[in-house]
C-alpha cells in the first residue's frame, strides 16, 4: 500500500478551488437552459421535480401532455424542464416543462422546416382570422384559409384531435410559425387523384353522386375525385337551371366526356347516355315546312321555340313580324304559348334551326305595293318625325316614309317640317314602292304641279308678277304671284338705266313686273329680271312703231302718248288709249318722218313722179293737186280727227308740195 504524499495531506487553497469549479461544472444548474431533472412527488396538479444540487421546483402536471390528453406521470420518471431561476424567494427553483418543450419542439421544426417535411400538430384555439396549433410545445398560427380545401362551417370535429400540418413559415427571433392544414389535403388529394384518374377512360360511364349545384351545373363525387356536370349536358333540351334535373345527393349514372391530364379536370354528361334527337332533323324539317312548336325561352334577339324534346329552334327578332321592327319579343309572343312558325334553315353540325312567325301571315307589303301603283294618294297619321323627314301610318299596319325633298317644292325641308306633328293626318303621292326592301316612298309636295315647269306655265321669257319681300343693297328678294316660287333681283337687273338700279326706290309689299331669264327644275332655281323686261318692251316697240334708223328714239316714239297719259287718270282703262295714241304718233313719224326732212325728200319725189306722167314739170302739179285733194276725201275730208287730218297733210307734202 502506497503511503501518501505530503501534498495530498494537507492541499492548498488553489487545489479545492479547483476541485470546487470541477464539481460545479459537472452538475452545474445554468438559468435560461433546459436541465434534466427527476419527479420525486405529485402533489394534486403540480410535479416536485429535482434538478439537483438539492434544488427543487414545481411544475403544473397539465403541462407534461399535449391539449386535450391526460397526463401519465409517475415519481421516478426522467424529464426535462426549463430553468428560469435556480431559486426564488421560497428557496425553490423556477421550472417549465412548457417552455422546454417549446425549445426542443423549435429545433425539430426548423429541421422539418428546412428538409419540407410535415410535422403533427393540435389546434386547440380560435383566434382572430384562424387558429392556433400547439407543435409539441410550439405554439403556432393556422390561418381560416389554409383549414381545408373548401371553405369549414364546423371546426369543431378538428378541435384538439392530432393531425399533420405543413410548416409555411418560421420566425425565431418573434417565435412565430404559420403551418397549413390544406396543403397537406391537396398533397393527399392529387395522390388519390392520380390512382383514380388512372383508372379513368373517356367515353367510360361510372356512378357517382351529387356533391354541389352551381349556375352552370353539378359536381359529382366520383369517388374521390371530382367531375364537372355542365348544365348544358344535363339533356338535349334547353335547361335553365341544374336544379331542374338533379339534386344534391341524388346517385346519378354519367359517362366520361373528357379527362384533362394536366389539370386532372373531369368534364361529366347524362344527355350522351340517351339518344341524339338532332340526328335525321334535316329530313324531319324541311325548309318552308310549317310546323306547331312551344316557346321555351325568349331573349332580347328572339324566341326559342321547342319543335320535339331535344330538338329547339331560334326565332329572330326580325323574323317575327312584318311591321313590328323594334318591338321586344316578349311583346309579341310569351313563353309556354304555342306558335305556328314556317322553318326557314336548317343546319344539323351546328345544331340549329331558324324559324319565322311573320311568314304564316300575308306580306303587307306586298299587298300595298300590288294596290297602290306610283301616283297613287293616300292617307295618313305621321307616327314618328325623324331629322330626315316623316313617318305616315298606312293600309295594313305599314308606314310610308315622306323625305325632306318631298314636303314642298318652294321651301327647304328643314323649314316645311316645321308645320307638321306627331299624330296629324296628311295626305300623300305614292312615288315607289318596294316589297322586297320593305320601304314605301311618299310625297307631298306632288300633291300639287310644279311650278317650275314648262307646262304650269313658268318658263323661259314668260312675263311674270313679282312680290317685293325684303329689300337689301344687292338687290330685292322677290315671290311670283301665280306660283309662290321666291326669287332674288339682282341688282344690276332692276333697270337698264344704271342711275335707277337703285334697290331703295322699291319698298316690300310692292309689285313689280319681271321676265323669267332662267328655270332650273333640277335645282329649283328661277331668275327674273326687271332690265330684260324694258329690253324686250323696247324691242316689241320699235319692230311695231318705228325705228332708230329713221332718226326716232324710243323716246321719241312714246313721247306724245306718255305726255298725254300724265293729263289722264292712271287706271286700267286709260293705258290702253295712251297707248294707242303713242302707237299712232309713231306711225305718223314713221310715214313722214321730222317736217323739214320731208321736205326735200316729197320735192324729189314729186319731180320723178310729174317726169314719169308728162315729163314736164309744169304738168305735174295739177296731178299732184288732184291726187292730193283724192286723198284727202279719202282720209275722211272735212270730217276726219285732227290726227288723220295730221296724216293727210304730210301724206300731201310728200307727194308734191314744193318748198
Amino acid at each position: 500500500m502506497n503511503e501518501p504524499q505530503a501534498g495530498e495531506l494537507n492541499p492548498t487553497r488553489e487545489d479545492f478551488a479547483a476541485l470546487l469549479e470541477e464539481s460545479l461544472e459537472a452538475s452545474s444548474l445554468e438559468e435560461g437552459s433546459v436541465v434534466k431533472g427527476t419527479i420525486v412527488a405529485i402533489e394534486k396538479d403540480m410535479a416536485v421535480v429535482d434538478v439537483g444540487l438539492k434544488t427543487e421546483g414545481r411544475v403544473p402536471v397539465k403541462e407534461f401532455t399535449l391539449p386535450g390528453q391526460e397526463a401519465t406521470l409517475s415519481v421516478g420518471d426522467e424529464v426535462e424542464v426549463y430553468l428560469e431561476r435556480v431559486e426564488n424567494a421560497l428557496g425553490e427553483a423556477v421550472l417549465s416543462r412548457e417552455k422546454a418543450r417549446r425549445e426542443e419542439s423549435w429545433v425539430r421544426l426548423e429541421e422539418k422546416f428546412k428538409n419540407g417535411e410535415r410535422c403533427e400538430g393540435v389546434i386547440f384555439n380560435r383566434v382572430k382570422g384562424g387558429f392556433t396549433v400547439d407543435l409539441d410545445g410550439a405554439v403556432a398560427f393556422l390561418p381560416g384559409s389554409q383549414v381545408d380545401i373548401r371553405p369549414v362551417r364546423d371546426i369543431g370535429p378538428l378541435m384538439n384531435t392530432p393531425q399533420p400540418f405543413q410548416i409555411l413559415k418560421m420566425d425565431r427571433r418573434r417565435g412565430n410559425i404559420v403551418v397549413s392544414r390544406r396543403s397537406v389535403l391537396e398533397e393527399t388529394r392529387a395522390e388519390q387523384r392520380n390512382e383514380i384518374v388512372a383508372q379513368l377512360a373517356e367515353k367510360q360511364v361510372i356512378e357517382g353522386v351529387v356533391k354541389n349545384i352551381t349556375d352552370y351545373g353539378a359536381f359529382i363525387d366520383l369517388g374521390g375525385i371530382d367531375g364537372l356536370l355542365h348544365v348544358t349536358d344535363m339533356a338535349w333540351r334547353r335547361v335553365s337551371h341544374p336544379s331542374e334535373i338533379v339534386n344534391v345527393g341524388d346517385s346519378v349514372k354519367v359517362q366520361i366526356i373528357r379527362i384533362n391530364p394536366d389539370t386532372q379536370r373531369i368534364s361529366l354528361g347524362i344527355k350522351q347516355l340517351e339518344a341524339d334527337p338532332w340526328e335525321g332533323v334535316e329530313a324531319k324539317y324541311p325548309i318552308d315546312t310549317r310546323i306547331k312548336g312551344t316557346v321555351t325561352n325568349i331573349t332580347d334577339y328572339g324566341a326559342f321555340v321547342e319543335l320535339e324534346s331535344g330538338v329547339e329552334g331560334l326565332i329572330h327578332i326580325s323574323e317575327m313580324s312584318w311591321t313590328k321592327k323594334n318591338v321586344h319579343p316578349g311583346k309579341i309572343v310569351s313563353t309556354s304559348q304555342e306558335v305556328e312558325v314556317q322553318v326557314l334553315e336548317v343546319d344539323p353540325q351546328k345544331r340549329r334551326i331558324s324559324l319565322g312567325l311573320k311568314q304564316i301571315q300575308e306580306n303587307p307589303w306586298i299587298a300595298f305595293a300590288e294596290s297602290h301603283k306610283a301616283g297613287t294618294e293616300v292617307e295618313g297619321a305621321i307616327r314618328n318625325i325623324t331629322e330626315f323627314g316623316l313617318f305616315i301610318g298606312l293600309d295594313s299596319g305599314v308606314d310610308g316614309m315622306v323625305h325632306l325633298s318631298d314636303l314642298d317644292w318652294n321651301r327647304s325641308g328643314e323649314e316645311a317640317i316645321q308645320d307638321y306633328k306627331k299624330g296629324d293626318v296628311v295626305k300623300a303621292v305614292v312615288l315607289e314602292a318596294d316589297a322586297e326592301k320593305e320601304r314605301i316612298s311618299l310625297g307631298v309636295k306632288q300633291l300639287s304641279g310644279d311650278p317650275l315647269k314648262s307646262g304650269d306655265g313658268l318658263k323661259r321669257g314668260a312675263r311674270v308678277t313679282c312680290e317685293i319681300l325684303a329689300v337689301m343693297d344687292r338687290g330685292l328678294e322677290v315671290k311670283l304671284s301665280d306660283s309662290d316660287v321666291k326669287t332674288f333681283i339682282r341688282r344690276s337687273d332692276l333697270s337698264r338705266e344704271r342711275s335707277e338700279q337703285r334697290p331703295e326706290r322699291f319698298a316690300a309689299g310692292e309689285k313689280v313686273d319681271a321676265v323669267v331669264t332662267q328655270v332650273d327644275a333640277k335645282t329649283r332655281k328661277v331668275s327674273v329680271s326687271i332690265k330684260a323686261l324694258e329690253t324686250v318692251e323696247e324691242k316689241e316697240a320699235i319692230k311695231q312703231y318705228g325705228s332708230t334708223v329713221s332718226g326716232a328714239s324710243l323716246g321719241d316714239i312714246l313721247g306724245a302718248a306718255l305726255d298725254e297719259a300724265k293729263d289722264e287718270p292712271d287706271d286700267a282703262e286709260a293705258r290702253p288709249k295712251a297707248k294707242t295714241k303713242a302707237k299712232k304718233t309713231a306711225k305718223a313719224k314713221d310715214d313722214g318722218g321730222d317736217e323739214d326732212e320731208a321736205k326735200p325728200k316729197a320735192k324729189a319725189k314729186k319731180t320723178a313722179k310729174a317726169k314719169e306722167d308728162s315729163g314736164d314739170e309744169a304738168d305735174a302739179k295739177p296731178k299732184a293737186k288732184a291726187k292730193k285733194t283724192a286723198k284727202a276725201k279719202d282720209d275722211g275730208g272735212d270730217d276726219a280727227k285732227p290726227k288723220a287730218k295730221a296724216k293727210k297733210t304730210a301724206k300731201a307734202k310728200d307727194e308734191g308740195e314744193s318748198s
